[in-house]
């Protein structure tokens, strides 16, 4: 799942998410419905109502054994002995709210081992954020909600819900999540829950970020997401959905990620994505996707990350991802691309990663690539390309053990840049020499024992395989 100052946008995007959910531990200074000068001698003299207390109570007993919550703090919101993992504004009428709950993350509460999901909480009249990391994790559950009919206070409220690296949280999604009508957030990943995304979540008009990664869901992608339209992340990968990426997709014009990876996802890339114009993020690896790509990915002048490794595509790779400005990854990598490499990519002048390992790409390599100065890691093992190696010792040294070229018996590399010819998994030109003969000055190597080198061929087909690095 990504220099290293920097964040990268799929880091971003990443950590966007984690952000919203850090703990807050203080009373928010502004009130809910008022204007109020004096906050200190306003929250002094306010108190949660006693419903709203008791629904808090019930809520921290069922999740967390770290205190008895009841009575080492009647008063969970009061300035100066307000609990860990809460977070309490003022109101309109004169009392307390709680507006967030984080559980599981230290310093948050911690989760018991018989905690199950709480209902209950959605009667938390004034919730607007309710966070569960690593709570669920021996006592089987469920997300639990009340049915619409029973109009919980929360439902209203509730701008953020995220339930994360819960092992035991099984079941589907209920239906009725589509009655969270506030709901900017929904995170349910690295669970158990399993069936069909329920089509109701297209209601949720005012989500920004959807991620149901990281599950058992099946079933296809509803068409109906295409009608999120405040939709900037859309986080599917690591389930076990079925059927064509649906065209509605194309609709969501503020997507900025979309990551459908590692599902059953079959048919062609729908022509609609064109439409997506601030997409900066793809990922479409590791499916069941075939055929052309779509001719208006050009379009896509924001992309940075084109991720589709794992792909049976079988034809020869489009010329038009040259036109991609602000690619920095693309990854193409295990999809029976054929062809050449077109001379267009050596125009990607912010790419950093180019993997087209294991592909039937033939012809030489485009001496174009040797400028591009960004490039840190570049794979093209494993396919049949020939001729001679364009790259200097500058950028072979550059590249160092990310630059792979092994696989490919016609290369040869000629030249001051020969003596790295075994590094990058190529032979020197005009030379006559086995894997085996170039073994043997390795041999002599005072910094490796001989035992390492005895077999090297084994090595060079472990080096193919070696894992690409992300993000």
């Amino acid at each position: 799942m990504m220099s290293p100052a920097l964040l990268s946008l799929p880091q971003v995007l990443v950590v966007l998410p984690l952000l919203l959910s850090l703990p807050c531990f203080t009373v928010s200074t502004q009130p809910l419905g008022t204007n109020n000068h004096s906050q200190a001698q306003m929250l002094q003299s306010m108190s949660m109502a006693p419903p709203e207390r008791e629904t808090l109570f019930h809520v921290m007993e069922t999740m967390s054994s770290d205190r008895d919550w009841r009575f080492s703090n009647p008063d969970p919101c009061m300035p100066g002995s307000f609990w860990p993992g809460i977070e309490c504004k003022p109101g309109s009428d004169n009392h307390l709210h709680v507006t967030r709950l984080d559980f599981g993350a230290t310093p948050n509460p911690t989760c018991k081992n018989t905690a199950t999901f709480p209902s209950e909480v959605f009667d938390l009249p004034y919730l607007q954020s309710l966070f569960f990391f690593n709570c669920f994790k021996t006592t089987k559950t469920s997300l639990s909600m009340p049915p619409p009919a029973y109009k919980p206070a929360a439902y209203a409220s509730l701008q953020q819900l995220s339930l994360k690296s819960n092992p035991s949280l099984i079941g589907p999604i209920p239906p009725h999540i589509s009655s969270l009508s506030s709901l900017q957030v929904l995170t349910l990943s690295q669970n158990h829950l399993h069936g069909k995304i329920p089509e109701g979540i297209s209601g949720l008009t005012s989500l920004i970020h959807l991620d149901l990664s990281y599950n058992s869901l099946t079933g296809s992608i509803p068409a109906q997401l295409g009608s999120l339209s405040s939709l900037t992340g859309l986080d599917l990968s690591y389930n076990s959905l079925t059927g064509s990426i649906p065209p509605s997709i194309g609709q969501l014009s503020q997507l900025q990620k979309l990551d459908l990876s590692s599902n059953s996802l079959s048919g062609s890339v729908p022509e609609s994505l064109e439409n997506l114009g601030l997409l900066a993020f793809l990922a479409l690896s590791n499916n069941k996707l075939s055929g052309q790509l779509p001719k208006g990915l050009p379009k896509l002048q924001n992309l940075q990350y084109f991720i589709m490794d794992g792909n049976p595509m079988f034809v020869p790779l489009p010329y038009q991802l040259g036109r991609l400005s602000k690619l920095q990854e693309l990854r193409l990598a295990n999809s029976g691309y054929s062809g050449s490499i077109p001379r267009s990519f050596a125009l990607l002048a912010n790419l950093t990663t180019l993997s087209l390992e294991n592909n039937r790409l033939t012809g030489e390599i485009p001496a174009g690539l040797s400028g591009l100065s960004r490039m840190y890691h570049l794979n093209l093992s494993r396919n049949m390309l020939a001729g001679v190696v364009p790259f200097n010792a500058g950028f072979i040294k550059r590249l160092g053990k990310n630059l792979d070229l092994s696989g490919n018996p016609g290369l040869c590399l000629n030249g001051p840049e020969s003596s790295d010819s075994i590094s990058v998994g190529v032979e020197v030109c005009g030379g006559n020499r086995s894997a085996s003969s170039m073994q043997q000055p390795l041999r002599s190597s005072a910094r490796a024992p001989s035992s390492l080198f005895s077999n090297f061929p084994l090595l060079l087909g472990c080096l193919a395989l070696w894992p690409v690095t992300g993000f």
